[in-house]
C-alpha cells in the first residue's frame, strides 16, 4: 500500500499546488499503528503526513458534507463504498460533481482500528482471528464506481457466503420471535447518534431527531423511543443505503444496523429493481422512493 500512499501524496501536491483544489482529504498516521484517521490537508506541505494503509477503513464521503455550502473545490481518496457515497451526495444535490477531484483506489478490503483497539486493550477476552473488518467480509463494490484518477489494481467483492442468509433467518421467525429479537439488540441502544453522523445518507440539514416543535420521539433511551428511531432512520435509507458499513462499525454497543439495513435493500431491489444504491452517476438521477408522479398507482391507500 505504499506505493499507492505515495501516487496519492503526488497527485495531492500537485493538485494544491495549481490551486485546482483548496483543500485535500486523505488520511494521516496517529500514535499507534492502528490509528489511522481523517486528515485535510490544505498546503503542499501538509501532504506529507498523508498515509493510506490497512487502516484507513473511514468513509470520507461523509466530510464533504461540512464544505456543501462553501465554494471550495475538493479533492478526495476513496475506496468502493466511499465512491457510492459520492454519488448518493450527488443525487441528493448536496454536492457538485465540478467542486470535487477523485482519486479512486481499488480496495483490499480494511481492519477496524476501533476492533483493534479493544483486542489490544484486554477488553476483548475473544479477539477475532481474522483482523479484515466485519463490513468488508460483506462488501460487494471493492473499486470505484466514480473517480478522475483510479489506483490500484481491480479487485474481487469480498461477500463472504450468501449475501442476504441472516436476512432471510429473521424473515423465516414468526412475528412474536422477530419482535423479541429486535426488541432485545435495541433495547442496548444509548442513543448516542453516532451511527446518523457517521452516515452519508443522513444528509438533513434539519435531522428529524434534533426537532423539539414538534418532538417526533422522546428523548429516553426506552424501548419504544429506541425503536422510533431506529426505524425511521432506517425507513429513511430505504433505496438510499450504499452499504459501506460504517453505521454499524462505530455503534458502541454493536447493535447489527446493517441488518436492517440489508432487508431494506434485498426488499427495494425486489420491489423497484433490480437496484443497487449508488453503483453509478446519471445526472438528474434519483433512486427508487425519491420521485413522485401524479400518475403513480395508488392501489395500496
Amino acid at each position: 500500500m505504499m506505493d499507492i500512499a505515495n501516487k496519492i501524496k503526488e497527485i495531492a501536491k500537485k493538485l494544491l499546488e495549481s490551486g485546482e483544489i483548496d483543500v485535500f482529504i486523505a488520511w494521516e498516521k496517529g500514535n499507534f499503528d492502528y490509528q489511522t484517521r481523517p486528515f485535510f490537508a490544505r498546503t503542499a506541505d501538509d501532504v506529507e503526513k498523508i498515509v493510506f494503509d490497512e487502516y484507513s477503513v473511514h468513509n470520507l464521503a461523509n466530510f464533504l458534507l461540512k464544505y456543501r455550502d462553501g465554494k471550495e473545490k475538493i479533492g478526495l481518496v476513496v475506496k468502493g463504498c466511499d465512491s457510492r457515497g459520492i454519488v448518493r451526495l450527488l443525487e441528493d444535490s448536496q454536492f457538485q460533481r465540478d467542486r470535487l477531484y477523485i482519486v479512486g483506489v481499488c480496495c483490499p478490503g480494511m481492519k477496524d482500528p476501533l476492533q483493534t483497539m479493544k483486542d489490544n486493550s484486554g477488553l476483548n477476552k475473544n479477539p477475532a482471528a481474522d483482523s479484515l473488518a466485519a463490513k468488508c467480509k460483506s462488501c460487494i463494490q471493492p473499486n470505484p464506481v466514480i473517480y478522475d484518477e483510479l489506483l490500484g489494481e481491480q479487485q474481487n467483492p469480498g461477500i463472504e457466503g450468501e449475501r442476504f442468509a441472516r436476512v432471510r433467518e429473521i424473515e423465516n421467525m414468526d412475528a412474536g420471535e422477530r419482535y423479541q429479537f429486535f426488541a432485545g439488540v435495541l433495547s442496548q441502544c444509548i442513543r448516542c447518534y453516532a451511527c446518523r453522523q457517521v452516515c452519508v445518507a443522513c444528509n438533513c440539514r434539519t435531522c428529524i431527531f434534533d426537532e423539539t416543535r414538534p418532538q417526533w420521539v422522546g428523548r429516553e433511551t426506552s424501548i419504544e423511543d429506541n425503536m422510533m428511531y431506529h426505524l425511521v432512520r432506517a425507513s429513511h435509507m430505504a433505496g438510499r443505503c450504499i452499504e459501506c458499513g460504517e453505521c454499524e462499525r462505530v455503534c458502541p454497543v454493536n447493535i447489527p444496523l446493517m441488518l436492517i439495513n440489508q432487508k431494506l435493500v434485498k426488499d427495494v431491489s425486489e420491489l423497484y429493481g433490480p437496484y443497487e444504491a449508488g453503483m453509478e452517476y446519471i445526472e438528474g438521477a434519483k433512486p427508487p422512493l425519491s420521485t413522485y408522479k401524479e400518475n403513480d398507482p395508488d392501489d395500496f391507500i
